[in-house]
């Protein structure tokens, strides 16, 4: 059932410290139990697992309840111990846990969606489960009655969702790249802001609600910090990921940002450093070092009997520049490229040492991460992956 690994010690990297390898289809969604050694898991065959490690160091489940449909998301909240359960019948099922998380009973079942749920959020402080669904709609129903309090239409099906209780903002992120934040009340909600960063669909969303910023992350490699509570609308892009960025969450106390992406990299961001937004890319119809022209430029191609060449911008200044211009390549960790990307020849010459010092590592979890989850009290992270497998890593030896 799972395999107990012997982690080495005064390594600074991911302990791996277990693994979970019984699932029959791919686990969507899965979280560590604080305070018990244990795990809660929903998967494609439509199981609720409660994974509690045995003497013999093995996780084995106390629990096996199969569900009447895919289980596609969840939210668990260990104060009232209510699980709540999304699956692909649009229906979300809550239940209780016992103590000794040994026996779970129904408690209610919502008719939220017409389609798919995709994310479902639990919010003690307001007695609210706020879902997503593939119907594009967002709905938040009371916990307590069961009823539907409101319901507001997405432009695009929703793949993230964060709320912040103090102000009752829901930040939502959908499948067109944009993020909305909506004020909701008891009954109705109003539309406060949308913004788009990414060129591909958000994929995960991260809320601080201390420094009151909000992390998205996308399938187009990137994750932008947006400062919220700042009101400057500064944005930060972070490139650190060769494919989709699948997870996010943030330790407030050492102020480091984990991100996971499918091709199963773990990477930890360094938050507590003065980051720099990334420059606007400026148009031009030649190149704005040796004013060679673009191809596009017929006028300056015919005057100056020149061939046109091919447009480029300097990540760093922003300038459109030509490839023989732009011919270096260096990181730039403070703009988030921690990766080598493309500079002009003045802005290469600029850049010191001390600019390309990291503020990032970067880790390989071996297997294809589909969600991840950060239980900040033991500072372990869940990773559940492609491969069918429930990788448990301690994070004290990195997020520190």
């Amino acid at each position: 059932m799972a395999a107990e690994i012997q982690p080495k010690p005064q390594t600074r990297t991911p302990v791996l410290l277990n693994k979970i390898e019984s699932s029959q289809d791919v686990v969507n969604t899965a979280v560590i139990i604080p305070k018990e050694d244990g795990v809660i898991s929903v998967s494609d065959d439509r199981t609720i697992r409660i994974w509690l490690k045995r003497d013999s160091g093995q996780y084995w489940p106390s629990i096996y309840h199969t569900m009447p449909a895919s289980c596609s998301c969840m939210s668990f909240n260990p104060e009232t111990r209510r699980l709540s359960v999304g699956m692909e019948n649009g229906t979300i099922s809550e239940f209780i846990l016992s103590e000794d998380y040994n026996k779970m009973t129904p408690e209610r079942t919502y008719e939220a969606h017409q389609g798919k749920v995709t994310v479902v959020l639990f919010v003690l402080e307001m007695e609210w489960v706020l879902s997503t669904g593939q119907d594009k709609n967002l709905t938040w129903h009371c916990s307590e009655s069961g009823t539907q309090l409101g319901l507001y239409r997405t432009i695009a099906w929703v793949s993230g969702l964060q709320f912040d209780v103090e102000t009752r903002h829901a930040f939502v992120g959908d499948h067109s790249g944009q993020v909305t934040i909506l004020k909701l009340e008891q009954d109705s909600c109003s539309l406060v802001t949308t913004f788009k960063g990414h060129t591909g669909n958000v994929t995960a969303l991260c809320w601080d609600p201390a420094q009151r910023v909000l992390f998205s992350g996308s399938s187009d490699h990137s994750i932008i910090m947006w400062d919220i509570g700042g009101r400057k609308g500064t944005a930060i892009e972070l490139q650190g990921h060769n494919d989709k960025v699948q997870g996010l969450c943030y330790a407030p106390h050492t102020r480091q940002l984990i991100s996971c992406s499918s091709d199963g990299g773990i990477v930890i961001w360094n938050m507590d450093v003065t980051r720099q937004e990334t420059p606007e890319w400026l148009d031009s119809d030649s190149c704005q070092k040796c004013e060679q022209p673009f191809f596009w430029n017929f006028k300056q191609m015919w005057d100056s009997k020149k061939i046109g060449l091919r447009q480029h911008h300097c990540r760093k200044c922003g300038q459109a520049v030509c490839g023989k211009c732009s011919a270096k390549r260096s990181t730039i960790p403070l703009m988030g490229f921690e990766f080598e990307v493309r500079v002009c020849d003045n802005c290469h010459e600029s850049i010191t040492d001390e600019d390309r010092a990291p503020t990032a590592t970067f880790h390989d979890s071996k297997h294809s991460i589909v969600y991840m989850h950060y239980e900040p009290t033991t500072g372990w992270l869940l990773t559940s992956g492609a491969d069918k497998v429930v990788k448990l890593w301690d994070m004290t030896p990195v997020v520190s």
